[in-house]
């Protein structure tokens, strides 16, 4: 049973590496083009939200202490955070096609918005995760 729990861990770590490190690197620099890594991103958020149910289950069911508190807190940071990826990189890259420069320039700085937005907030929910266990 050990193993389903490394597993589980392993490909939520991996999945949420990867949300957050393409989420804050499109953030940092325009000139990526972040209609490219939406849907992994997106892809990557689904997998650390269900490997994410099932660690909660496996260790944290029935238990609301502090610990349960800070991760709560991640979580929430992190849902807030798909969703405005999913409201302004998403809806702004399917209205990309056949767009004039102009509106492509300002679509594109809508998605490059909402990618600072959520790598703010998965910068804290890496924080909450990474810290919970001291509290």
């Amino acid at each position: 049973m050990q193993y389903v729990y490394i597993i589980i861990l392993g490909l939520h770590v991996i999945a949420g590496v990867f949300w957050a490190g393409t989420t804050i690197a499109v953030a940092r620099d325009p000139d990526i083009r972040a209609e490219r890594f939406f849907r992994p991103q997106m892809g990557a958020a689904g997998m650390v939200f269900l490997t994410g149910i099932l660690l909660w289950y496996f260790f944290h069911e029935g238990v609301f202490g502090s610990v349960e508190k800070v991760l709560a807190l991640g979580i929430v940071t992190a849902l807030i955070a798909a969703g405005v990826q999913g409201a302004l990189v998403g809806s702004a890259s399917r209205q990309l096609a056949g767009a004039d420069a102009a509106t492509q320039t300002q679509l594109r700085a809508k998605m490059t918005k909402g990618e600072r937005i959520a790598g703010g907030l998965l910068v804290i929910t890496v924080f909450c995760m990474a810290t919970a266990r001291m509290f």
